[in-house]
């Protein structure tokens, strides 16, 4: 049975939006119209495409062993200066902004809690992967389980999908596919992008950060299951545990977007002192 999901957290709390502001919330995330439309079609077209649970199956064997590069996380976000993400319709300006866009946004809701003023920076530096010349439809956008038919709030659902080839084999096809019921998100293979490579290097690294913050960085772009409320059928007591704090952080990735981009000079010092604390040093990336 379908476990009802709110589909618009900020219902709840939309973090520094005046009341005027509040009633453009159908402005973001709009995948019907605006200009950036046809960037981002093609974008899902092509990740729908080749997703596979071979795909995905190759990447961690390629990017598992975190020898790509040795950087600092603040030298991670700076690469992100040089990246636009074409899966999304609301923001045309580089990622690194995002980072603290968000990451400001959850401290001044959430003062006491460093770790998540620290998963908001981190949450998208997965995305470095596009500068290391993956294509950006293995990197970027909502994110979908493979090895099982996809749901209908994946975007594009009924317009993307028609040649995967997973979706042509008797067992992936079906709703439940090649996993068991409520086996638990964990065990579910997802398709590759910068939500996984950022889980899998933060455990790699060691970082210090609580279970709930490793669990916002896995899941945050699993939107047909956090908005959704599709794949209930593969949870279980843990993903509904933690499903309050991804849709907690969602409603600081999502509606802290704007083109009034923030100093980020002046955020460095304490965020600089969050790495210091959780995740210090030349990582492996």
């Amino acid at each position: 049975m379908k476990v009802a999901v709110d589909p618009d957290p900020s219902l709840v709390y939309r973090p520094d939006m005046e009341p005027e502001a509040a009633k453009d919330k159908g402005s973001f995330r709009n995948y019907t119209s605006g200009p950036l439309l046809d960037r981002v079609f093609t974008t899902y077209k092509l990740m729908h495409t080749w997703q596979t649970v071979d795909f995905v199956r190759r990447k961690h064997a390629q990017f598992g062993s975190f020898s790509y590069k040795r950087m600092t996380v603040m030298e991670a976000v700076d690469m992100l200066d040089a990246l636009v993400d074409e899966s999304d319709p609301d923001v045309d300006f580089p990622n690194s902004f995002h980072a603290f866009q968000t990451a400001e946004g959850i401290r001044k809701a959430h003062p006491d809690k460093d770790w998540f003023h620290l998963a908001g920076l981190l949450h998208d530096l997965g995305k470095v992967l596009a500068l290391a010349g993956e294509p950006q439809w293995a990197v970027v956008g909502d994110t979908f389980p493979v090895g099982c038919r996809p749901q209908s709030s994946v975007l594009f659902w009924d317009s993307t999908f028609q040649d995967n080839p997973d979706l042509q084999d008797p067992l992936y096809s079906t709703e439940l596919g090649m996993y068991q019921p409520h086996c638990g998100l964990e065990n579910v293979l997802m398709s590759w992008g910068h939500d996984e490579y950022m889980y899998q290097m933060m455990k790699f690294n060691k970082f210090s950060l609580p279970p709930e913050a490793f669990y916002i960085i896995r899941f945050h772009s699993f939107y047909p299951w956090h908005t959704g409320g599709d794949y209930q059928q593969l949870c279980d007591e843990q993903d509904l545990a933690m499903l309050p704090w991804v849709q907690e952080f969602n409603k600081f990735d999502l509606y802290t977007k704007s083109s009034d981009l923030p100093d980020v000079d002046k955020l460095r010092p304490y965020y600089q002192g969050l790495i210091d604390k959780y995740c210090p040093g030349v990582l492996h990336w």
